[in-house]
């Protein structure tokens, strides 16, 4: 290290504030379970990535530019931030596709921050012109977000692992230099020439690559292993058809309808059986079996075939 690196160091210790250290504290462990959980909790990884992005994007807009000729108070844009990056985070948890892109932007401009700050130090010149660093930031981000959607397993992975330890870093930095490697990569974003740093920030930012690197071993050997987010949604379609085949619903049989003979003129069994009652009653049975007859078919199941009403002639026969 230059002798202009070791005089970039300063004494940070004795000014933390409260509130910090505890969202810090928070977030540290957030990073661990983000780091070497993010695969396994597939579900909670994309609410929370939609909730993250839509949190800070509208929370920068109320706060800095005015909302109908006013200008909100912090809290207010806190609150209108988090309302909003709730449903961001419920439609990325609910729409897969919309959060699996939202995973492989979040990676891609993690890998964005790094390429600006490998520019900074490895380069002799590096460009000071804020195209750059948008340039950089949009094509990196736009290029892993499609590939998240090809590959989802290895991408979803890498992003978990690469932010998780980010989050541990950022919350490290607070503890070690109040926020030092925060500062020097908010510079970078700007393209804006770079001041000396400690040899502590580029301790602590070599923790970031490091944990990079275990979460996607933890996760690829221990916690993921065998578990799939695809295969979780067949499953859960396999039981809903095994359970009704189990349990099948109960089958309805139409019964077929009886035969129009006239418009409005439709015979039931019920009326059949007893007019064929009635004339075996009246009729004698030798005059019946001495005169031509004329036989009718009865349908029971769909009533008789001739008309209630004939012309004169011989007694019919049942």
């Amino acid at each position: 290290l230059s002798p202009e690196r070791l005089d970039g160091c300063e004494d940070f210790g004795g000014r933390y504030n409260i509130v910090p250290s505890v969202i810090c504290s928070m977030c540290c462990l957030f990073g661990i379970i983000y780091c070497f959980f993010g695969y396994r909790c597939f579900k909670a990884v994309m609410f929370l990535t939609g909730l993250m992005f839509g949190s800070v994007v509208i929370f920068m807009l109320c706060y800095k530019e005015r909302v109908l000729d006013t200008q909100l108070s912090m809290e207010a844009s806190v609150g209108i931030g988090l309302g909003i990056g709730t449903l961001c985070g419920l439609v990325t948890m609910l729409v897969r596709s919309v959060g699996l892109f939202m995973v492989g932007l979040l990676l891609g401009l993690l890998v964005a921050v790094a390429t600006l700050v490998g520019m900074e130090e490895l380069s002799d010149s590096p460009p000071r012109s804020v195209w750059v660093p948008l340039g950089v930031l949009l094509g990196l981000g736009m290029l892993f977000a499609v590939l998240a959607l090809q590959w989802q397993r290895l991408f979803t992975t890498f992003s978990t692992a690469m932010f998780g330890a980010a989050v541990i870093t950022v919350a490290v930095d607070y503890f070690v230099e109040l926020f030092a490697l925060v500062l020097y990569m908010y510079e970078r974003l700007k393209a804006a020439p770079g001041k000396p740093v400690c040899w502590v920030t580029w301790v602590v930012l070599g923790v970031w690559p490091a944990l990079t690197l275990l979460g996607v071993m933890v996760q690829w050997k221990v916690t993921a292993e065998g578990y799939s987010h695809t295969k979780v949604i067949i499953s859960r379609q396999q039981r809903r058809m095994q359970a009704k085949q189990l349990h099948p619903e109960p089958a309805y049989r139409r019964k077929p309808n009886p035969i129009r003979r006239y418009d409005t003129d439709v015979l039931s069994p019920s009326y059949i059986q007893s007019f064929r009652e009635r004339q075996v009653q009246v009729q004698p049975v030798g005059r019946l079996a001495g005169r031509p007859h004329t036989v009718v078919d009865i349908g029971y199941d769909h009533g008789s075939t001739t008309p209630l009403t004939g012309a004169p002639g011989p007694p019919l026969r049942i």
